[in-house]
């Protein structure tokens, strides 16, 4: 079966990635690293690739997808296929790195349980800001990453470079995968990442905010096997 490594998000742990490992167990060894561990995208990249097979599938949603750019940037010749999920090959503008600072002094004095909700309305559809398996488990997943985590999560953000120029290099089976209503890292962000890497698909989910992977299991799962089989 295909080694599948399934990268989580900032203040997101191996639960983001519960639905696609049990639906795709049957085509794919799955694993999800932790990424609280460093404050630089490369020292996260080296990690999970000091810890992975020879060859595999990677996909990344949002912080994740940032990681696994950084992946196929270090090792290219070691990543079958990719899919980037609701993310961005741009680097922060300086209004989202005041805002990420912002939120560090928040955490650091004391304020690290109102982040999670704080973002929650841009994280996922606002018809979903009631259900309480995708909320509940959000606040759950940052609880367990915790501030000194979400500082260093933060840190590597903020220090990300314009993953645009290296989009053309990836010549494997590429998937980018957007929720129709991700205001956070829209779907034009998506479109400039497809556009960019040589014969990608884009797949934009209906009815979808940032949270894909949660917020439309089947359909997620139904395009990652597809990517997977293809």
């Amino acid at each position: 079966m295909t080694p599948l490594i399934l990268l989580p998000g900032l203040l997101h742990d191996h639960r983001l990635w519960t639905h696609q490992a049990a639906a795709l167990a049957d085509i794919a060894t799955i694993s999800v690293p932790d990424l609280t561990q460093d404050d630089h995208l490369d020292a996260m990249a080296m990690r999970v690739l000091a810890n992975a097979p020879a060859r595999f599938a990677l996909a990344g949603l949002s912080m994740g997808g940032y990681v696994a750019m950084a992946i196929h940037r270090l090792a290219p010749e070691r990543v079958e296929r990719l899919a980037l999920l609701d993310t961005t090959a741009r680097p922060d503008t300086p209004e989202q790195t005041e805002r990420r600072l912002e939120a560090i002094r928040v955490a650091k004095a004391g304020g690290f349980s109102k982040i999670m909700p704080s973002m929650l309305p841009m994280l996922v559809h606002p018809d979903r800001l009631r259900d309480e398996a995708i909320t509940g488990l959000a606040k759950e997943m940052a609880a367990a990453v915790g501030p000194d985590g979400f500082e260093r999560q933060q840190t590597a953000i903020i220090g990300r470079p314009d993953a645009r120029p290296g989009l053309s290099a990836i010549h494997c089976p590429a998937l980018v995968v957007v929720g129709a209503q991700d205001t956070l890292t829209p779907p034009d962000r998506a479109r400039e990442m497809a556009d960019l890497i040589p014969r990608a698909r884009l797949i934009p989910i209906g009815d979808c905010g940032h949270l894909s992977v949660i917020e439309q299991p089947h359909a997620i799962n139904a395009v990652l096997r597809f990517w997977l089989l293809d």
